[in-house]
Parts: structure tokens; C-alpha cells; sequence
């Protein structure tokens, strides 16, 4: 449906050239939220699931809305003024009816699959990628119409329209939409790290979220209308700042994750589910890359695949644990457990001697003989090395 209703305000010419030019910033926007979720990867349907419902029923809800709401300005409201009618509604009515129809894909990863949704960087991530996904179909159809204007008038060069959108849309705003978005998710991952039982609370936090995301997108699409002097001053003054903080705290969020792991995960060490060594290197990105590389090394891609696999589910017991102990136990707390104990002992004999060893070649070494002793008892690969 988005793609007809795509291809019929854009036609075929607008639409080819407008899928080749918005395609661009996707990939590099999806690796730096696949980057910033090495910590705790989320599943891929998860973030396929985000993707395909900002490129695809977001879109199709802000197209449907936003058009009716600006025809109705229109006709209705200021008859004598369809410009000031179409500004009214980019105001407006457009970060209102985006936003919510893009939060539409975090409320309901959060409310389905609340075992994969374990804090903020989840809701960051899940935000950014649906945000993606809408910021690449709406960029379709501006630089598919632009391109159409071009043609009709017989533009071209420096003086297209097409360059134009370009230059606004792909390469000074890539992250507008992404960092709109965001908002509602830090308000979600914020309400999943909360007690189920403070419901006020947990239902607060995702609204001031979206409440957050409508501000800012308002105060973006309102000064795109302005002269471009001002555009200029309210993306450096206001969106640039925004940005930097938000960024700020998802890689704040993201090392308190790794603390979380590194303090709870001894406990299940001490009852034997791990090596002494792994909570150390399990809460350190580059000696969890480490034993990736040892594992594949040694035993091939299917190895490297079970330690990823292993880290996960380490990761996520460890955030599990600490929820439940600061009373916020997500629903069915102790089944989740045994599964997540379960792929631990799975995937243990090929990723636990390439975590251990890691752990030893990446991290510093404590003091005392149990340290070594846990590399010779579980083969570490360092010493089969030498």
C-alpha cells in the first residue's frame, strides 16, 4: 500500500530516482544503532520488525492523516490562506500524527516482548531504527516529487530542487527524524527499568517522552519554514545541542549496562554457571570481541555465532537480575531465567574457554592464584596457543 501510494505522488521516474538518493544514509544509520546495541543485541526480527513499521505503516498513517488534516485546514479553517493552512499543518499536525504513528513500534515491542526490552539503550535503539525506516520512505517521496518539479520545469544542476531536498534531507539532517524519535524511547526504556507495580509512573514516562519528540520536531519543521538565516541558527543553537546531550546519555546508559553485568554476573559465577574469569570480560565490549575472534579462529563461524549467542544471554540475565533485586522483575521472571540458563549451558563448551581466554589476554588480572587456575581448568585458548 505505502509503495502505490509512493509511486503515485512521486511517479515512476521520481520514485527510481528518489529510492536511489534516500537509501543512502539508511546503512550507516542502522550500524551506528547497531553499534551503540553491542552490549545487549537485540533480536533481528525485533529490529526488523522497528524498520518495517517506520518505512512502512507509520508512513502510511502520516501520509493518510497528515493529507486529511491539511485539506481539511484548508477548506475549513483558513479558506482564504492555503499556504498559511499547509504551514499550520507542518506545525502542528505533522509532529503530533509522526511521532505517535512512529512510538506505535516501541509500544509494541515494550507491551509483547518485554524479555527483549531491558532498558534504555533497547528503547534508543528500537526508536532510532523504526525512525530510519520512516525518515527513508518520507525521503522517497520529497526527493521523488522534487525530482518531478525538476523535470516539469526543466531544472537541473545547482538549481534543481532535487539537490536542494538532497543536501536538507540526506546530508545536513540524516538524524532529524532518528533523534525526534529517540525521545519516545528513552521514555520507554526509562518505564521498563521501573517496578511494574508504579504504573502512574511507568505510563508518565513514555508520554513525556512523546510529549518531548512532538517539541522538537514542531520547532524543526517550524523553522524549515522560516528564512534560511533562521533554519540555520535553530539547527545550531537548539537541534545540534539536543543531539550531543541524547547522544550523551545512550553511551552513559550503555556503560552502566556493562557495570550491571560486571556486578551481577559473580554471583552466578560463584554457583558454578560460569568461569571465575567471564563477568570480566563479558562487561567489556573489546574482550567480548576477543573471544569472537578466538572462537573463529579455533573452531569456525558456527563457534563465533554461539559465543554471540552466549554473551546475549549472559547479558540479558545480568540486567534480569538486577531488576529483579531493585524490584522491577518483568513478568514471568523466573521461567525467563531457566531459559536464559539454559542457552548459557548450551553454548557453554565452545564459547566459555574463548570468553575465559579473553578474559585473560583483555583485562587486567587480579591478584591471587584463582585467576589462572579458572583459565587452566576451562582450556583457556591463550595457553593452547603457546
Amino acid at each position: 500500500m505505502i509503495l502505490g501510494l509512493v509511486h503515485e505522488q512521486t511517479g515512476s521516474d521520481g520514485f527510481l530516482v528518489g529510492l536511489g538518493l534516500a537509501v543512502l544514509p539508511v546503512p550507516p544509520l542502522l550500524a551506528a544503532f547497531r553499534w551503540l546495541d553491542r552490549a545487549a543485541p537485540a533480536p533481528r526480527r525485533n529490529l526488523l520488525f522497528a524498520f518495517g513499521w517506520g518505512a512502512c505503516a507509520a508512513t502510511l498513517v502520516a501520509i493518510t492523516v497528515n493529507g486529511f488534516a491539511t485539506d481539511w485546514l484548508a477548506s475549513s479553517v483558513l479558506p482564504r490562506a492555503p499556504d498559511r493552512a499547509d504551514a499550520l499543518g507542518t506545525t502542528l499536525v505533522a509532529p503530533v500524527v509522526e511521532e505517535t504513528a512512529k512510538a506505535g513500534a516501541v509500544l509494541l515491542l515494550f507491551l509483547h516482548r518485554p524479555r527483549d526490552f531491558g532498558g534504555v539503550v533497547s528503547g534508543v535503539v528500537t526508536a532510532g531504527i523504526t525512525a530510519t525506516g520512516f525518515a527513508f520512505t518520507e525521503n522517497i517521496l520529497y526527493l521523488g516529487r522534487a525530482f518531478g518539479e525538476d523535470l516539469a520545469l526543466g531544472h537541473s544542476g545547482l538549481e534543481s530542487t532535487t539537490l536542494g531536498t538532497f543536501v536538507q534531507r540526506v546530508v545536513m539532517a540524516p538524524l532529524a527524524h532518528p533523534l525526534f524519535t529517540v525521545l519516545v524511547g528513552l521514555g520507554f526504556g526509562a518505564a521498563a527499568s521501573v517496578s511494574p507495580r508504579r504504573r502512574t509512573l511507568r505510563t508518565a514516562l513514555p508520554l513525556l517522552g512523546l510529549a518531548a519528540a512532538v517539541t522538537l520536531h514542531a520547532v524543526w519543521n517550524g523553522a524549515a519554514t522560516l528564512p534560511r538565516p533562521v533554519f540555520l541558527t535553530v539547527y545550531g543553537l537548539f537541534m545540534a545541542p539536543v543531539l550531543v546531550v541524547v547522544t550523551g546519555l545512550a553511551l552513559w546508559a550503555r556503560r552502566r549496562l556493562l557495570r550491571t553485568v560486571r556486578a551481577t554476573l559473580p554471583r552466578y559465577a560463584a554457583a558454578g554457571w560460569l568461569a571465575p574469569p567471564e563477568p570480566y570480560a563479558l562487561g567489556c565490549l573489546r574482550a567480548r570481541a576477543l573471544a569472537r575472534d578466538l572462537a573463529r579462529r579455533h573452531h569456525g563461524r558456527r563457534a563465533a555465532r554461539a559465543v554471540a549467542e552466549y554473551h546475549r544471554a549472559a547479558t540479558c540475565l545480568a540486567v534480569l537480575r538486577a531488576r529483579a533485586e531493585h524490584g522491577a522483575p518483568p513478568p514471568g521472571f523466573p521461567a525467563h531465567e531457566r531459559a536464559l540458563l539454559r542457552t548459557l549451558h548450551r553454548h557453554r563448551p565452545l564459547a566459555s574457554p574463548a570468553t575465559a581466554s579473553a578474559a585473560l589476554e583483555a583485562l587486567p588480572r587480579p591478584s591471587g592464584i584463582w585467576w589462572s587456575r579458572a583459565g587452566v581448568e576451562h582450556g583457556s585458548l591463550v595457553d593452547q596457543e603457546k
